[in-house]
């Protein structure tokens, strides 16, 4: 079963309020094999860990697992559901600060993300926003992914 989570829409005003503020989780999402499979086709990443499952099966992690790169390509998803900036022109991915991936996504997991506002700087035109985001996976204690993305939302 999926539990549903929507984002409390923000204003550009009301950003540099968010700091320290705490966001999600979001939902369940799995993370498929055909996803798995997919995201090698177009990457040409189709390393045996993800794609092979004979040759997964005899690693340590007993089957095939998910590139962290999709893992962290799935945050628009989840980030949807726990932040949203409601009165911004324009809202971009600025880039990531750091990106670790401390464990394993296996095919079929599901995955959510919560995370915590950890600054809210004024730029030119607008608002750059630092969010400390980590990926987790359901039964487990230990993240999949922690990584802090750099957000600017311009009026």
């Amino acid at each position: 079963m999926t539990d549903t989570r929507t984002a409390t829409p923000t204003t550009m005003a009301e950003l540099p309020a968010l700091a320290g503020a705490e966001l999600g989780p979001s939902s369940w999402r799995e993370v498929p094999q055909a996803d798995i499979d997919t995201y090698a086709e177009l990457t040409g990443d189709d390393n045996p860990i993800h794609v092979d499952e004979v040759r997964a099966a005899s690693s340590p992690y007993g089957g095939r697992i998910a590139h962290g790169m999709l893992t962290l390509s799935m945050v628009v998803l989840h980030l949807r559901e726990i932040y949203r900036v409601t009165d911004a022109g324009m809202g971009i991915v600025y880039g990531f600060n750091r990106i670790r991936f401390p464990n394993a996504v296996r095919s079929g997991a599901r995955i959510r993300v919560r995370g915590t506002v950890s600054k809210v700087e004024e730029i030119t035109g607008g608002y750059q926003v630092t969010l400390e985001l980590v990926f987790e996976t359901e039964g487990e204690t230990k993240p999949v992914c922690v990584a802090e993305l750099v957000l600017r939302h311009y009026r």
